[in-house]
């Protein structure tokens, strides 16, 4: 990603050293003069706490070395899934990682993060941030590769989202009724889908974790004797075992953005952040 943005935007690709001491403490060191440069760091933050230590010393000994600003591209920002308390006691995760992080950078661009409660980065973070949107590179590629589409979308959250990308590859679209006890256990009600039998269904999500509410979905599809489903997610997380669970119900094809690094992925967004960050840059 990092190279595809390089050559997007006409800048400089700059390769890290970045290894563990023995007693697992983390070793950074960059080669470059970086004086009166403007540094954009490149870290998908998917698995994000192994990784969050190393972007933090990057982004400071990048500013040590007299950039003259540093900023965040994560194609995959984490920890917005807790953004209230559930439960008391419970850390706001959500707010806490975006006080770690913004001290340390000057601009943040992102793609489809999981905005729920939070309706804007704003909100949590203290820079300025661009949020970039991968419904239509995900509409081109439906519209090129799916014959018969119809778009299916997990739950009614999802409906906005589904409907730009349906109106995009010039297609109909369905969303489920998806009901959540917990991180794994999901149940999913479908409607009548016989007008659609003749139709590829493709499963639209933003993020692919656990993928039980598409497994779930893709249940239903098959007892509804649906066509194999295409199942599409904007970011692909693939918990422990989600994507061997996808397989097993053999849908015609899983596909996600490149924006978390996996053999799914057939759908480029680099230049949707590249965009993003001359914006923000400007």
């Amino acid at each position: 990603m990092a190279a595809r943005l390089a050559h997007h935007l006409g800048g400089e690709l700059i390769e890290t050293e970045t290894r563990s001491f023995p007693d697992g403490e983390t070793y950074f060191r960059l080669e470059r003069d970086l004086h009166g440069r403007s540094v954009a760091l490149v870290c998908t933050l998917d698995r994000p706490d192994a990784k969050i230590l190393p972007l933090l010393f990057a982004a400071r000994t990048v500013s040590d070395l007299g950039a003259a600003s540093v900023g965040l591209v994560t194609p995959y920002l984490a920890y917005m899934r807790q953004d209230r308390r559930f439960h008391s006691g419970e850390a706001l995760t959500c707010r806490l990682f975006a006080s770690l992080l913004s001290p340390y950078i000057d601009w943040l661009a992102t793609v489809d993060p999981h905005l729920h409660r939070i309706h804007s980065l704003h909100e949590i973070y203290d820079v300025p941030s661009r949020v970039l949107h991968a419904a239509p590179q995900i509409a081109r590629w439906i519209a090129s590769e799916v014959e018969n589409p119809v778009l299916i979308g997990p739950d009614k959250e999802s409906t906005q989202w589904v409907r730009e990308v349906a109106t995009g590859a010039g297609t109909d679209f369905v969303v489920l009724d998806e009901s959540r006890s917990g991180d794994r256990n999901v149940a999913v009600a479908i409607s009548d889908m016989t007008k659609w039998h003749e139709h590829t269904p493709v499963l639209v999500d933003d993020i692919i974790s656990t993928g039980t509410a598409m497994l779930e979905s893709m249940r239903h599809l098959r007892d509804a004797g649906m066509k194999p489903a295409v199942c599409i997610g904007v970011h692909g997380i693939f918990a422990s075992g989600a994507y061997e669970s996808l397989l097993s119900m053999k849908p015609a094809r899983i596909v996600t953005t490149n924006s978390v690094r996996h053999e799914t992925n057939a759908i480029d967004i680099s230049d949707l952040l590249a965009a993003g960050i001359r914006e923000v840059m400007a």
